[in-house]
């Protein structure tokens, strides 16, 4: 999600949750404490230099049950965010403390809440890696596989294999 869809739906929703993909929320009582510009420059394992830009949302969780951000004061300091730090229109990346470390998240909305979304690494080079294309992974980590390739490669779970 870019910056600019998050700032058209604070517009229009009574309150800024965020949930995680497993349906839990990250507590009411949270704080936006930093509103950034991430770039990133580095080079791929072809070779190639890239840049990428994102705006990075960090949520944080304090012992002060009564604070509750609104959407308003999001825009604000969005607004401040972008006239400061000069942030464009950029993908949302959003930091949150798991339970053992900082999560980055992609951003969703389902309707009434935004939600953290995993987010999966991959090849940039993949033209230059020698790696099959079917072995890459997919948008959900995992390497494409063919049933009938695993079922021939390993000769098991056919009729009367014994494997179940």
């Amino acid at each position: 999600m870019k910056l600019s869809e998050v700032k058209n739906l604070l517009a229009t929703v009574p309150a800024v949750d965020f949930k995680l993909s497993d349906g839990t929320f990250v507590p009411e009582h949270f704080h936006v404490t930093e509103v950034g510009l991430i770039t990133k420059h580095f080079i791929d394992c072809g070779g190639v230099v890239r840049t990428e830009q994102r705006v990075n949302f960090q949520l944080w969780n304090a012992n002060d049950f009564e604070h509750r951000l609104k959407p308003a004061k999001l825009l604000n300091i969005i607004a401040l965010s972008e006239k400061t730090l000069g942030i464009t229109d950029a993908e949302i990346e959003v930091e949150y403390q798991g339970q053992d470390t900082i999560g980055k998240y992609g951003l969703e909305f389902d309707g009434q809440h935004f939600v953290l979304v995993g987010r999966a690494t991959t090849c940039l080079a993949q033209d230059k890696c020698g790696i099959p294309a079917e072995a890459l992974p997919t948008a959900t980590g995992k390497p494409k596989l063919k049933l009938a390739d695993l079922q021939n490669a390993s000769g098991c779970c056919t009729p009367n294999s014994g494997c179940c």
